[in-house]
């Protein structure tokens, strides 16, 4: 392919007009940039790289309108995703599955246990994806610039790691009281700024934790 490669760790293929991904990606790849191209699909595991060892992938800027995450058998030690600037409306993070002699499903393990920094600016999601939870090492989430209308109490509920949430430039109009209950370890920021809420929020603030966070509010409809 037209990408350029270091010979080691990183393999840049930004701005080479490609629409897939190369197949002659090197498995010692630690940071591969495919961003500025025309890719529309992304599929984890095709077969092909089953020994890939990438910690940083960035997608941005490409022409992606769904993602599924939850076949990431080959990328274990993934730590940042960047999927901004695409036009993404469905990203499946978790896939119910039939349990096994009932009529009852499950959800499936989410493959991408390293993940720490997903980023999904500039799309087009209308709501939080599902199965954040499943990221067992999530720490920074970024989804501003979308047109996301509400926070419910399961978007962010069990993601223990999280410190980081951008929701600003949204379309947000209602945050459910115990949206980010129990998420102890937020200490950087909750950015909710110009979105579309009308009234306070003090059930939510009194529940996060002050000494450590800062929350910007700014630019709403109050």
């Amino acid at each position: 392919s037209e990408c350029r490669w270091d010979g080691q760790f990183l393999l840049n293929c930004s701005f080479t007009r490609i629409s897939t991904i190369p197949e002659d990606i090197s498995q010692t790849a630690v940071t591969a940039d495919l961003s500025y191209n025309n890719i529309k699909t992304f599929v984890c595991s095709d077969g092909r790289n089953e020994q890939w060892i990438l910690k940083h992938l960035n997608l941005s800027n490409n022409l992606i309108s769904e993602l599924t995450l939850t076949t990431c058998t080959n990328l274990p030690i993934l730590e940042t995703l960047n999927l901004n600037g695409n036009a993404i409306h469905t990203l499946t993070l978790d896939m119910p599955i039939p349990a096994r002699g009932s009529k009852k499903y499950i959800i499936a393990d989410c493959l991408l246990p390293a993940l720490k920094v997903l980023s999904v600016e500039r799309n087009n999601l209308n709501t939080v994806p599902r199965g954040l939870c499943l990221l067992q090492s999530l720490q920074t989430v970024h989804m501003s610039s979308n047109a996301i209308q509400q926070i419910d109490p399961k978007d962010f509920q069990n993601c223990s790691q999280l410190k980081d949430i951008d929701l600003r430039n949204n379309k947000i109009t209602k945050i459910h009281p115990d949206a980010f209950r129990d998420l102890n370890k937020l200490q950087v920021v909750v950015d909710l700024r110009e979105n579309a809420l009308t009234v306070p929020l003090p059930q939510i603030l009194v529940s996060l934790n002050f000494f450590q966070l800062e929350v910007y509010l700014s630019e709403n409809a109050w």
